[in-house]
């Protein structure tokens, strides 16, 4: 089946046998005129039941291992994508990962479906992690039936804070956002990322200058967007297709203490499991939750053990959901 137009691959930066295409996007409501999105897609389609990968914040897609794995396991083709100013899409004057409603990602998800459906795929995984389980999951609650199930790798459902910073920061983002959007209201930690990057001792590499281990700023506008999604998925989805809620058994350094070395190597140290957890009975009709002694935030990135037992979890979980045969183009 003929691709959309536009749409063209080429080399991606992984090397081998993946290839990227770029997804032109319209302006957005503050003027840029350079934005686009980009597909990653491992290998040629050849089965009709596919994987759509989402990052999360200060991310993009590289976790090439994972891909494989979820590819060759569930007879499944492997596509990720790089979000509006982020990883590949990321161009100068580009301030990282700035968004003010989530809603706009819509554009680029709908465009990546688009793609994956015309290269003849019949049922269609999201896969989201950490801030991309946040979008995905408010994604598949504005657009029924765009995709047939949905997996959910840590999401990001509130702030690893204390309770009152948690209550009182939509209202301080919102405050700061009326006047100065893009003003640095907060910066992340760089422990976790030291603590995965080959270079200061971890088993991963992965650009640096498209995933920094100390992260983005954190800008008002976008943080005032990420809380109010969060309330969003408090009040309930109830969303009406499959979910598997995937986390680690714990986590390490919640509300605003610093985690142990040993926390850094076994637990979410980025995000409170139990704010997951908690959303469970009101996500979806037919929610799925495991959790990983062992994972880290990033299950995907987790020691070897643990990161097995989560790739196992989303295949078999993925076999029991989908219809039987996943076939092939």
């Amino acid at each position: 089946m003929a691709l959309p137009p536009a749409t063209t691959y080429g080399p991606d930066l992984l090397g081998g046998d993946f290839r990227s295409a770029s997804l032109p996007l319209r302006p957005d409501a503050r003027g840029a005129q350079d934005l686009e999105a980009t597909l990653v897609r491992l290998g040629d389609p050849t089965h009709r039941r596919a994987v759509l990968y989402v990052h999360g914040f200060s991310d993009y897609f590289f976790q090439a291992e994972h891909a494989r794995r979820i590819a060759e396991g569930g007879a499944l083709d492997f596509y990720a994508l790089d979000l509006r100013r982020y990883g590949r899409s990321l161009r100068p004057g580009h301030l990282p990962g700035d968004v003010r409603d989530l809603a706009e990602y819509d554009e680029e998800l709908l465009a990546a479906l688009a793609v994956i459906r015309a290269e003849g795929h019949e049922q269609v995984v999201l896969l989201g992690h950490s801030t991309g389980g946040l979008v995905t999951s408010l994604f598949v609650q504005r657009n029924a039936g765009a995709v047939d199930a949905l997996v959910l790798n840590s999401p990001w459902f509130d702030v690893n804070d204390t309770a009152l910073r948690r209550l009182t920061s939509t209202p301080l983002a919102a405050a700061v956002s009326s006047r100065a959007p893009e003003r640095v209201v907060a910066s992340l930690g760089s422990d976790y990322g030291r603590s995965i990057h080959a270079s200061t001792g971890g088993a991963w590499d992965f650009d640096l200058t498209l995933k920094p281990v100390e992260g983005f700023p954190v800008r008002a506008g976008w943080l005032l967007a990420i809380r109010r999604a969060h309330h969003e998925v408090a009040r309930g989805l109830r969303l009406d297709l499959p979910v598997l809620l995937c986390t680690s058994s714990r986590s390490g350094g919640v509300a605003g203490r610093r985690p142990s070395p040993a926390e850094l190597r076994s637990t979410d140290t980025v995000l409170d499991v139990r704010h997951m957890w908690r959303v469970v009975p009101h996500l979806a009709r037919d929610v799925t939750l495991r959790t990983v002694p062992g994972g880290l935030h990033d299950l995907a990135l987790s020691a070897p053990r643990p990161r097995a037992e989560y790739e196992d979890t989303v295949l078999r979980w993925i076999a029991s959901r989908l219809d039987d045969g996943p076939g092939t183009t």
